[in-house]
């Protein structure tokens, strides 16, 4: 910092004509403006200037070494003015990563829309159901239906959400309708299963949350088949209401055992960074935001 100083001291006391004529402009008595000089020439070793408070002439030297200072100058200032320019329009590539199911039923859709309003932008959109590294993949936005744990990350709500157990009516008219947890053991659940782990189904009960790890006749590792296999009345699923809220609406499937359901499953938009975030980056975090606002946005059909 204080070799900048230096040397935008320098271009300016040339510009000016005159110490005390730079001086005046900074605000800055004249003699921290020659010792700004003094410590340029010394870390040099060269002799800059011919000066006194009223005059100054540059040496051969200092001719030569202001017409690469200018240049610097000029491109720190073009840089500084392109990075201002990226904070008041939203331009440049934007990558963002989301759950699959999740991506592809409601990021996707929306992203021709935001696009339309913000042509110079181009997004990447990554589906992928594993925690991505935001640094270390590039990524600057990241969906999440979670509660958020890593205290490096800069998370924004998107949406409410919450996990339910559902089937089709079909299915609990044969079967019967689950009153309490122990109750699952005696019905077909439609699992999730992840590189050969069963992921258990998560309630509260009794001021605790607790994990049953369910059984059934059909596993899956792609959430959209156990969500079509529910509607096919093959069994309970335990899916988002981002993915069931529809046909909750429409009755095509029912929850059941809704005060067990557990909290912390929300959409979250999260970043590495909270200040001199690009505008690229707020404007489709807040994009997001208005879109899953909207009233019944969650009810509709995909």
């Amino acid at each position: 910092m204080d070799q900048f100083k230096q040397i935008s001291t320098f271009s300016e006391v040339v510009a000016k004509g005159s110490l005390s004529a730079a001086a005046r402009a900074e605000g800055v008595a004249p003699s921290m403006i020659g010792r700004r000089i003094d410590a340029l020439e010394q870390r040099l070793g060269v002799k800059l200037l011919q000066r006194s408070t009223r005059k100054i002439a540059l040496t051969n030297e200092g001719l030569a070494f202001l017409e690469d200072c200018q240049r610097i100058l000029a491109e720190l200032e073009e840089a500084e003015a392109a990075v201002s320019e990226r904070n008041t329009s939203a331009i440049g590539q934007l990558t963002i990563s989301a759950p699959a199911g999740f991506g592809r039923q409601h990021v996707a859709p929306l992203i021709p829309s935001f696009l339309a309003e913000h042509q110079q932008v181009h997004v990447t959109l990554n589906l992928n159901d594993r925690f991505v590294d935001l640094i270390g993949d590039n990524v600057d936005i990241a969906i999440r239906i979670a509660a958020l744990n890593d205290s490096n990350l800069i998370g924004v709500k998107l949406a409410d959400n919450k996990r339910v157990v559902v089937a089709a009516p079909t299915y609990l008219k044969r079967y019967g309708t689950p009153k309490t947890l122990a109750d699952l053991s005696e019905h077909n659940c439609l699992a999730f299963n992840n590189d050969g782990s069963q992921r258990g189904w998560t309630f509260r009960q009794n001021g605790k949350n607790i994990t049953i790890k369910v059984s059934g006749n059909m596993v899956c590792n792609d959430g959209e088949v156990l969500h079509d296999w529910a509607l096919a009345g093959k069994g309970l699923a335990w899916r988002s209401m981002w993915e069931v809220g529809a046909e909750l609406a429409t009755g095509k499937l029912v929850s059941v055992l809704d005060e067990f359901t557990a909290p912390d499953h929300d959409i979250y938009a999260v970043f590495a960074q909270k200040r001199h975030l690009p505008l690229r980056i707020r404007l489709f975090v807040d994009f997001l935001r208005h879109a899953y606002s909207a009233p019944n946005y969650w009810n509709q059909e995909s």
